[in-house]
């Protein structure tokens, strides 16, 4: 990976496989690994790049181990006969990743890149970290599976602490295997608590790939064109592209009149990223989110936080991307960064909504299963024990203040945006018309797994 990932949103399953030849709206999203760049980088960096030498990755007390086993070409040879046509790739030639340890990756050849995408905003506490490494190995040498229907303290530690986490009365835990796990539950929890089926998203949205929350999303690249049920999708507010700009209450009014207009007036609920991911690392207006939440529930709906991406600190500022906005949901969903790479989700409610569930019989197999469990608890004591929180708002202030001088360079870069280590560049060919830069950010994309950290500036003067 390199420092800064193309977030590109392809409108068409072709160009997704031309691998970003053909792009329509090109962010460059830098989604670093907790652990990932040091301001002491920054300097050495800048003056190779003034030098005209690419800049170097800094030190590291590491060594992979030697790899035997099959190349890329051989295991790409495999995928396209074994694996589904619809698997995309990144790079001109794909990387073959064979070994991790905390921000760095290792190619079959042992060369090092920084994770700046951290495994598509996953890897919380660093690749192999050995806290959580270790728990998830001594729980695996005790008990691999076990489900709910007997006691095991692991999944009640978990839930216990995560819990812990949250704000107001967000208190009752269910755990699954991924964010669309999650989305799909508080979706019906959202219907079965209120009696209504009509669910608001935003435009621009991605809540997961499931035949129930492919409706919620609202990027045609991800969507298969099947019954999506009462889906509503709303105005996206967002400050660079959309037509009220920031203005949080122009934007808050059309979730009114959708709903005054566009509905029986009652509502199951509303969901949002409080900064969008998939769409392009988007921060909603300020203010948004505590609007539209009273116009919601005054409708009789309730409203979910997705914070499969901006959870666990890493936009600095706060714990979970809502508290940006001021306001606490009813529903929190999550993923990712909650397991470091595991298979774990979980969505966190309220007794009141979670009372509904026991309608009937809800399952999970493999949620909150003893292994996910250790390591998922494992991730929350590394990330306030090593003050990761922290650590995202200090290196995010400084790589948004690095990105933004390179904005005053450079009339490409259209748009620095995001906090913490959730930021984005969006690059334009016309900052007035803010025309996608599709060609350029394409050559970039390729060059920035070569020139490795901090290297935009030397990247861009390559163009």
């Amino acid at each position: 990976m390199a420092m800064l990932r193309g977030r590109i949103l392809r409108r068409t399953l072709e160009e997704a496989k031309a691998r970003f030849n053909f792009i329509s709206n090109p962010i460059l999203t830098p989604c670093a690994s907790f652990s990932t760049l040091t301001s002491s980088t920054s300097s050495s960096a800048s003056t190779a790049a003034s030098d005209n030498v690419p800049p170097q990755l800094p030190p590291f007390n590491y060594l992979p181990k030697p790899y035997n086993g099959p190349s890329a070409d051989e295991i790409l040879a495999k995928r396209k006969k074994f694996l589904g046509p619809s698997l995309f790739y990144y790079y001109q030639k794909p990387l073959n990743i064979v070994e991790g340890k905390m921000q760095y990756l290792y190619d079959e050849n042992g060369r090092r890149y920084l994770d700046a995408f951290a495994g598509i905003v996953t890897v919380s506490c660093g690749h192999c970290h050995p806290e959580v490494l270790n728990a998830i190995v001594e729980q695996n040498k005790l008990l691999q599976h076990a489900t709910t229907i007997y006691l095991h303290h692991a999944i009640a530690d978990f839930a216990e602490a995560l819990a812990s986490k949250m704000p107001g009365n967000l208190k009752v835990v269910y755990f699954v295997n991924s964010g669309s796990e999650a989305n799909e539950l508080a979706m019906l929890m959202a219907r079965l608590y209120t009696g209504s089926l009509g669910m608001i998203s935003l435009r621009n949205a991605y809540h997961g790939g499931s035949s129930s929350t492919i409706g919620l999303t609202a990027l045609n690249t991800w969507k298969y064109p099947i019954p999506e049920g009462e889906i509503h999708h709303v105005m996206n507010p967002d400050p660079f592209h959309g037509v009220f700009g920031a203005d949080a209450t122009r934007y808050a009014k059309e979730v009114h009149d959708h709903i005054e207009y566009g509905t029986s007036g009652k509502v199951a609920g509303f969901i949002a990223e409080t900064i969008q991911g998939v769409g392009g690392a988007v921060e909603l207006a300020p203010g948004y989110l505590k609007q539209v939440y009273d116009i919601v529930r005054k409708a009789g709906g309730v409203c979910i936080a997705d914070e499969v991406q901006t959870g666990f600190g890493r936009t600095g500022s706060h714990y979970w991307g809502f508290e940006t906005q001021g306001v606490i949901p009813d529903i929190v969903t999550m993923a990712k960064g909650i397991g470091n790479g595991l298979p774990l989700g979980a969505v966190v409610t309220t007794p009141e909504i979670a009372s509904v569930m026991a309608q009937k019989i809800q399952f999970n197999t493999y949620g909150g299963n003893p292994v996910c469990s250790a390591g998922g608890l494992a991730v929350l004591r590394v990330i306030d024990k090593e003050k990761r929180q922290a650590h995202c708002a200090n290196v995010g202030s400084h790589l948004i203040g690095r990105l933004r001088s390179l904005q005053d360079k450079h009339d490409i870069i259209g748009d620095v945006r995001g906090r913490g280590l959730m930021v984005g560049v969006e690059l334009v060919t016309d900052r007035k018309e803010k025309t996608p830069a599709k060609a350029e950010t394409a050559i970039l994309f390729e060059k920035m797994r070569d020139f490795l950290v901090d290297a935009l500036d030397y990247a861009m003067s390559k163009l």
